[in-house]
């Protein structure tokens, strides 16, 4: 997968020949340097924009070849996101935000509520339900992020940075509840971060160099939790 952009007469390339696979159930964190194409990649699997050259392949369909409307579709369906902000809408409650994606994927009325408020209870937010998102404090918001991004019961969720904003504790607690996550619904998760505690407790780390994947570790899964060694560089 290659990816530029233009500006004026120039051309920037960004993502370099990429090639990269995800296995069903996996969790993978990708590191690097500001500017080195983590969230170009990030928004070019979750289609959000589309590779200059080269294809996505979501099993053996080529979801590069859909049209804008199925595109949009696929995306809200099988895809899900959380963002370093939260991007919530500050005019609902975190069950209205929660419930966003599957009223635009026209589910019910009702079921969409019912499966926003079991997202919410699953990320330990049951009491907050009618709070708005300035009521909230910013793991709570993260955490309603997130059960929105689940609302659709997606195969593949995708995070940009999603505790850059947050305390450690607080990060803490998004960081156990995405291997939470990712344990009980067996769901594919792709985490770009520069919090190397993080991507030491993931069972495989990528790290991005100048547009291209350069590193690609993967860890004993009975060890994938375990602190980096002493003398290890935590900054990316």
């Amino acid at each position: 997968m290659y990816k530029e952009f233009t500006h004026g007469a120039r051309v920037l390339p960004v993502l370099r020949d990429v090639n990269l696979t995800l296995m069903p159930g996996e969790m993978v964190t990708i590191i690097g340097a500001s500017g080195a194409g983590k969230s170009t990649l990030l928004h070019c699997l979750g289609t959000l924009d589309l590779p200059t050259r080269g294809q996505i392949l979501f099993g053996d369909t080529d979801i590069t070849r859909f049209s804008p409307p199925q595109l949009a579709s696929f995306r809200n369906e099988t895809i899900g996101f959380v963002f370093q902000f939260h991007h919530l809408l500050g005019e609902f409650t975190a069950l209205e935000n929660a419930m966003m994606p599957a009223l635009i994927g026209r589910v019910a009325h009702k079921e969409a509520r019912e499966r926003a408020g079991d997202m919410l209870h699953a990320v330990g937010l049951s009491h907050r339900l009618n709070h708005r998102p300035g009521e909230l404090s910013g793991g709570e918001q993260q955490r309603v992020a997130i059960a929105r991004a689940l609302v659709m019961r997606p195969r593949l969720l995708l995070a940009d940075e999603p505790t850059g904003n947050l305390d450690t504790r607080t990060s803490d607690e998004v960081h156990d509840l995405l291997f939470r996550i990712n344990d009980e619904h067996k769901m594919t998760l792709l985490v770009v971060t520069h919090n190397m505690d993080l991507a030491w407790k993931v069972p495989r780390r990528i790290r991005m160099e100048d547009g291209k994947l350069v590193d690609d570790v993967r860890h004993d899964p009975s060890a994938a939790r375990e602190p980096p060694p002493a003398g290890t560089s935590r900054s990316s």
